[in-house]
């Protein structure tokens, strides 16, 4: 066995591998990472074989929504009134994702879109107006002033 290396000797002053880690600052777990065969990586191609979820970020309700994309890919919000979503911050071309958006129970809210939201044929859905109503915008996010959008309406 090895005996313990003194600091002023250019060792941990530990008598084990995990106490000279943890002297490190090294701790797996909290300072560094185990290894996990499993562990996602971001600049390759995968295969998931379980189910992968992205959450639904509320939005703020206001005269005007602007939606960071930074926070989510898929978004939810209630209208109390008639609303302008305004382009979005921190928009990044390939994001994609859907916005719920639901009436409130007065319904007949009205949404207007930013000049980066792209509609099918260039004109922006009338969103469904009953007390309660469920509407759904996709969207992809082309580049930075134009996002593909299309909606489907009135789910029950």
């Amino acid at each position: 066995t090895l005996g313990t290396v003194a600091v002023a000797k250019g060792g941990t002053g530990s008598t084990t591998a995990g106490a000279a880690r943890t002297a490190l600052g090294l701790a797996i777990g909290s300072d560094v990472q185990a290894f996990d065969s499993d562990t996602a990586k971001t600049d390759v191609a995968q295969t998931f074989t379980a189910g992968q979820r992205g959450e639904i970020t509320a939005l703020s309700d206001g005269a005007t929504i602007t939606i960071d994309m930074a926070d989510s890919n898929n978004f939810s919000v209630t209208l109390a009134g008639n609303r302008t979503f305004a382009n979005p911050s921190n928009d990044t071309a390939g994001q994609s994702g859907s916005i719920f958006i639901t009436q409130d129970g007065s319904g007949s809210r009205t949404a207007s879109w930013g000049t980066d939201w792209d509609f099918v044929g260039g004109t922006a859905p009338t969103l469904s107006t009953g007390a309660n109503a469920v509407d759904r915008i996709d969207y992809v996010i082309k580049d930075s002033s134009n996002i593909h959008a299309v909606a489907t309406l009135n789910y029950s």
